[in-house]
């Protein structure tokens, strides 16, 4: 095609040349002249073929440095995704990792109250009357219940709901829904199913801090609980 295109640029710029040679007559024409005119139309091709190998070097080279700054730019767009998506992964594995190390360390904190409330409930006192080697023997150990299934949560848009809190004795509130008709029976197995055994620990209203008497016919609205409440868990007080 460029062959083509040089060959039409040389017949339309020799054209002009031979009219003007015609113009004046074949019979003044010699073998000269017919050189003469070979030589400039040969030096017009090689100065029209100079003028476009130079320009269809300058464009090639533009196209390339233009797609090679391209394809510069896509690679550095790819890098800079993959270190994105990177960090997004290590930002959610150390999540991750802070989120089981929290439940590990709120499970120990759970096991461990239980654990000291027990030893303290069962800790033997020395008699004042008898020797200092004689004790009286140990309480007996409350006898471990199987952890009650509590019944399913209802939604947020279902009716004749309530919402109620529990403030834990190590700061931890946790908050669950139960409806209205539900017996009261639910308070004390959901507090065994957070680690909080019915026999070390009872429950209590916030303001003012009266203890819950929770009765297996009553339900939560007979209790008074009929809107969100907030119940204190605390530990009892050993019995003497």
């Amino acid at each position: 095609m460029a062959v083509r295109g040089v060959v039409g640029i040389f017949l339309l710029s020799a054209l002009p040349l031979l009219c003007l040679e015609l113009r004046r007559g074949f019979p003044d024409l010699g073998i000269k002249d017919l050189i003469l005119l070979c030589g400039r139309i040969f030096l017009l091709l090689a100065l029209l073929t100079l003028i476009i190998s130079v320009t269809t070097s300058w464009l090639n080279s533009f196209k390339s440095s233009k797609v090679y700054l391209k394809e510069e730019e896509e690679e550095k767009n790819e890098q800079r995704q993959k270190l994105v998506r990177k960090n997004q992964q290590e930002a959610q594995s150390e999540k991750g990792d802070e989120d089981l190390a929290l439940e590990n360390e709120s499970q120990a904190s759970f096991e461990t109250s239980n654990r000291k409330a027990a030893n303290r409930r069962n800790l033997p006192k020395l008699s004042t009357k008898v020797s200092p080697t004689e004790v009286s023997p140990p309480a007996e150990q409350p006898v471990r219940k199987k952890v009650p299934d509590l019944p399913e949560e209802p939604s947020e848009t279902a009716e004749d709901v309530v919402t109620v809190a529990l403030r834990c004795p190590r700061g931890r509130v946790l908050r669950r829904r139960f409806f209205k008709s539900c017996s009261s029976q639910v308070l004390l197995d959901w507090m065994m199913n957070i680690g909080y055994h019915t026999s070390l620990y009872s429950l209590s209203t916030s303001f003012p801090r009266i203890p819950l008497e929770v009765e297996g016919g009553c339900s939560l609205q007979d209790m008074g609980i009929t809107v969100d409440t907030v119940l204190i868990v605390e530990e009892k007080e050993p019995s003497s």
